[in-house]
């Protein structure tokens, strides 16, 4: 490990852990550190306690594992797709997702059956998978261009008639939010599908991470060098799906972190994915969790939707990182 690369892992390391610390004292009503303590390891049945346990540290690992996989998956993207724009809402996940969110409001019997987040995981699954379906030319033939093209297309589809549906159910407001993204419907379950989803899905993505490195070299070199690009990144869309969908379900539209992150730490390490990836799934879990902090200490008593304030950081940064690249 070279010294730029353990520094960023201690100063992003260690920025993470005093967010997660405050993430979990503060809030509409705050909570001493001693009381954090005991809840932990001396719980007793009380409000303070109950708060930490039921509603914070579930919040405060969900924070750390979608910023940590939206991360992630947009250096797997952008590593795929030699696109350095390119990010896994260009799938359509996170469109599909909000139409199963609309179809759920507007059937309350749907509701009844899934809650949004499983509603939201299958639409989400379904849209990717159908965007990686018309990209292929044939069975053993993808097509980036193809993909690109099926995600921007099919993604409008899935966004306008989500709006009709929430529209003529007047339940716009609700849509409006959710797209908006957030965790404060966040559960124990949602912290299980997380780590159960996302995390299985995040080792067998570092497994691809050296594949993933020798796709980023261009096609005819990896040819040259043995191996398939087009079945390299048949797996590596195929993990970004199911990565990206658990995401969706538990907060909703997080926007610009899988976009920045890998873009910023690529400037300061280089295209090494075996590097990139981890540092990606570190610096997107501490930029959403302080983006979480932000949005529940900045209009007290009230929340802010958390994909605000990663928008209002990415929007000025990717408007620098594009007239940089011109």
């Amino acid at each position: 490990m070279n010294k730029k690369v353990f520094l960023l892992t201690v100063g992003c390391s260690a920025i993470a852990i005093v967010g997660l610390a405050i993430a979990i004292c503060a809030g509409a009503k705050s909570i001493p550190l001693q009381v954090v303590w005991e809840s932990l390891f001396n719980y007793q049945d009380v409000l303070e306690m109950q708060l930490v346990r039921d509603v914070r540290i579930p919040r405060v690992i969900s924070t750390a594992f979608v910023g940590g996989i939206l991360g992630m998956s947009g250096a797997m993207m952008q590593g795929v797709t030699r696109n350095p724009v390119a990010e896994p809402s260009l799938m359509g996940i996170t469109q599909g997702a909000t139409l199963a969110i609309a179809i759920l409001g507007a059937s309350p019997m749907i509701y009844g059956l899934l809650g949004n987040t499983t509603a939201a995981f299958i639409g989400a699954m379904i849209s990717g998978l159908l965007v990686l379906a018309f990209s292929m030319k044939s069975a053993r033939n993808m097509n980036i261009s193809r993909l690109l093209l099926a995600g921007t297309a099919l993604s409008t589809f899935f966004i306008s008639m989500a709006t009709i549906i929430a529209l003529l159910t007047n339940k716009s407001q609700n849509l409006a939010f959710w797209i908006s993204g957030g965790f404060r419907a966040v559960t124990w379950e949602s912290v299980k599908l997380l780590v159960s989803v996302g995390g299985i899905t995040a080792i067998l993505a570092l497994l691809l991470a050296p594949k993933i490195n020798i796709v980023n070299l261009g096609e005819d070199v990896c040819i040259g060098l043995g191996q398939n690009p087009t079945r390299i990144r048949m797996y590596t869309l195929l993990l970004i799906i199911p990565m990206c969908a658990v995401c969706v379900a538990v907060a909703g539209n997080i926007s610009f972190v899988g976009l920045i992150v890998p873009h910023i730490l690529r400037k300061l390490i280089g295209q090494d994915y075996r590097k990139l990836m981890p540092l990606s799934f570190l610096l997107g879990a501490t930029v959403v969790i302080w983006s979480d902090i932000l949005a529940r200490l900045v209009n007290q008593p009230y929340e802010t939707p958390v994909g605000l304030f990663t928008s209002l950081v990415g929007v000025p940064l990717f408007i620098w990182m594009v007239r940089k690249e011109s």
